[in-house]
């Protein structure tokens, strides 16, 4: 097929062949990271919360860990409520907002990727079915111009053209199921993520609250 097929062909078969590639390239790198994630929660379990406070069991995980980022970001929370605009916002709601954003940029971070998973496996059966159409179009038009269209002549070309429709089905397939798969899997592990950050969120409120209060409490008596 490559060395009789034409430039649309070849063109064809490059693309279903790039796009099989980064499938492949996108589901192994996101499995590492899902379980690098995976191997952080149970660190920030063992870890984190036997800490005597947020900053120290931040210290304790590693760097570019999302659950210390998470930490981290709450913590810059509670020390930088300050200025004539945020003291407008409650310190409450101040910390979720930075949380939250903590934790959706985690999120970003583990569906990456995931919408290329989910264009190849809808675009790559029509691209086989492409090249399917263009090879039997060609198979026909040499029969046509020979004026042979005995069942040998005519079953060798068409079944060859029917190869690139397989090929698609060969790059979709494994890209939906790993889309699939990869969906369930970030589902789980942003259940971890959001049960750490509204732990800490608790946390981080209770103790600046108590801290705000004293502090408001010595200013009067002052």
């Amino acid at each position: 097929m490559w060395e009789e097929g034409d430039f649309v062909n070849k063109g064809t078969i490059i693309i279903l062949a790039l796009m099989s590639i980064g499938s492949w390239y996108i589901i192994i790198t996101k499995l590492i990271d899902q379980q690098k994630i995976m191997r952080q929660s149970k660190e920030a379990s063992a870890k984190f919360w036997k800490a005597p406070s947020i900053a120290a069991g931040s210290a304790s995980l590693k760097e570019g860990s999302p659950f210390r980022f998470i930490a981290e970001t709450g913590t810059k929370a509670t020390q930088h409520h300050d200025g004539a605009l945020l003291e407008q916002i409650d310190l409450s709601t101040w910390v979720t907002m930075q949380i939250q954003r903590a934790v959706d940029r985690v999120q970003s971070r583990l569906q990456d990727g995931l919408s290329f998973l989910a264009t190849v496996g809808s675009t790559s059966p029509f691209i086989g079915l492409f090249g399917t159409v263009w090879g039997i179009y060609n198979a026909l038009t040499a029969i046509g111009m020979s004026g042979n269209a005995s069942i040998d002549k005519v079953a060798g070309p068409v079944g060859e053209a029917l190869i690139m429709t397989a090929f698609g089905l060969f790059v979709a397939v494994p890209a939906v199921l790993g889309y699939n798969w990869l969906v369930r899997r970030n589902k789980s592990v942003m259940e971890d993520v959001r049960s750490f950050s509204a732990d800490v969120h608790s946390v981080l409120i209770s103790g600046a609250m108590s801290t705000s209060n004293a502090a408001a409490g010595a200013k009067k008596a002052g």
